[in-house]
């Protein structure tokens, strides 16, 4: 039974009078010869239906009531009562059936029959009145609501860091321009851009992350979190990548490599937990309809410690084990999703923390290894989807921060508010990046990263 319906229910037996009222979308009717209609009705609440019983002594019964399709809004009063039919334990029996809004039936476009996830992101303005986006959501919901509980209760402040910013976190170059010129004029003319007409008067970018403006307040409060929309100019297809998607980025001073991968391996426990826990029938339905296993995974997750790996030996698995991939791999370089998924589903069937990456291929801020080859980076990858967490302790060291920072090219008067911080009072600290629409994907099951967000954009795509 579902949770709308539990919590009708509850709600139903402590009003006056034996009428009850609902609200809801019709999902299907079904006339009977006995003289009456069965409404499903749903409310987007739970998973589960609440089956109407309309009869034909309701006045409006041959005019709307049986004119009723999916889609349309009603407003329904009556007595509910314990149902004879198998699968449901209650229904109601209706003694007045209120139309709110029409759905054509010729142009609906959910009707009953199957629709690809690909077809449905055409009507996201409707996907999630479907069985498995309304559960997609409902499950994202409640990571999100996760999120929020585990930090506050680890002692980390909520942080909102800018969307709009003049950084390049990554260093890759993949971002989104963010400007009033009037480019299309200035093209016209055949004119340079010229910041100091621009509305900040320098360049600006959407975010990649809110990691470095999270540290500020990391080596002033302790400990804080961000949690907010993050933009990648990334020109990728892929089930894996979005240009518009959500991260969370704690970070906490006086915290090393160590302390970072006990954190992020108990947020997840606590993150799959609580979906198990809280969405129990939308997880059954992921575990019968999308992924096989599901639910039995997630429970492993939670119940046995993550298996802890160097990036080397990793290099060293892959090498000799008998997989065929298309991308090669040699120690410097960088992990394809071929190879993170062969180690989390073949090699050790559960989540890995590597750690120990070459500095080469990871960003300025990591801290170099006493190796001078390695930098304390860490990465949790997952069966199904990859890397879900990627983070690292971070440069504390004036000297070598700035030496990372000229390696890397980057113009440190751009940073010296970032620098300052070790200039100032420095301590170790740590942090990581969790991307929600990847964790959302590996709770469900859902097979492309475009399915588990709302409205998703990615090159050409910009819709609703």
């Amino acid at each position: 039974m579902g949770k709308w319906i539990r919590i009708a229910e509850a709600r139903l037996s402590q009003s006056v009078g034996p009428e009850k009222e609902i609200r809801g979308w019709i999902r299907t009717r079904r006339d009977s010869k006995g003289g009456f209609s069965f409404l499903e009705i749903n409310d987007g609440s739970c998973f589960g239906n609440l089956q109407v019983v309309a009869p034909a002594e309701l006045e409006n019964y041959a005019e709307e009531i049986q004119k009723l399709s999916a889609g349309c809004s009603v407003v329904v009063t009556g007595e509910l009562l314990e149902s004879p039919a198998k699968g449901q334990a209650t229904e109601l029996h209706a003694s007045e059936v209120r139309v709110i809004g029409w759905a054509d039936p010729e142009t609906y476009p959910l009707q009953k029959k199957r629709h690809t996830f690909e077809k449905l992101r055409e009507w996201a303005h409707l996907r999630p009145r479907t069985n498995t986006f309304g559960a997609v959501a409902r499950v994202r919901h409640q990571v999100s609501q996760s999120i929020h509980q585990f930090f506050s209760e680890q002692g980390f402040y909520y942080c909102h860091t800018p969307v709009i910013t003049a950084s390049d976190c990554e260093g890759a170059g993949e971002m989104f321009r963010v400007t009033t010129i009037d480019l299309d004029g200035l093209a016209a003319r055949g004119g340079k851009v010229d910041y100091k007409f621009d509305f900040f008067e320098k360049p600006a970018f959407l975010t990649v992350s809110g990691q470095l403006e999270a540290e500020i307040y990391a080596t002033s409060m302790g400990r804080v979190y961000t949690f907010g929309p993050t933009f990648r100019a990334e020109n990728s297809n892929t089930s894996r990548h979005l240009a518009e998607f959500w991260m969370v980025e704690p970070e906490a001073a006086f915290f090393d490599l160590a302390d970072n991968m006990r954190l992020s391996e108990d947020f997840l426990k606590r993150v799959f937990k609580d979906c198990l826990d809280h969405c129990s029938e939308d997880m059954d339905f992921f575990d019968q309809r999308i992924e096989k296993g599901k639910v039995s995974q997630l429970q492993a997750v939670v119940e046995k410690p993550f298996t802890h790996l160097t990036y080397t030996e990793a290099i060293k698995i892959l090498e000799s084990c008998n997989e065929s991939f298309e991308y090669s791999i040699s120690w410097g370089t960088d992990l394809q999703a071929e190879h993170e998924r062969y180690l989390t589903e073949k090699y050790v069937d559960g989540p890995v923390i590597l750690t120990d990456y070459p500095s080469s291929i990871k960003p300025f801020y990591m801290r170099i290894s006493d190796d001078g080859r390695t930098v304390a980076a860490m990465d949790v990858l997952v069966p199904g989807v990859g890397e879900i967490i990627g983070g690292s302790q971070r440069e504390e060291r004036l000297d070598v921060l700035q030496n990372r920072m000229q390696q890397a090219g980057l113009d440190e008067s751009e940073y010296w508010w970032y620098v300052d911080l070790r200039r100032y009072g420095t301590v170790p600290h740590a942090g990581f990046g969790l991307g929600l629409e990847r964790a959302v994907q590996y709770v469900t099951g859902m097979a492309n990263i475009r399915d588990v967000i709302p409205f998703p954009r990615t090159p050409g795509n910009a819709e609703f």
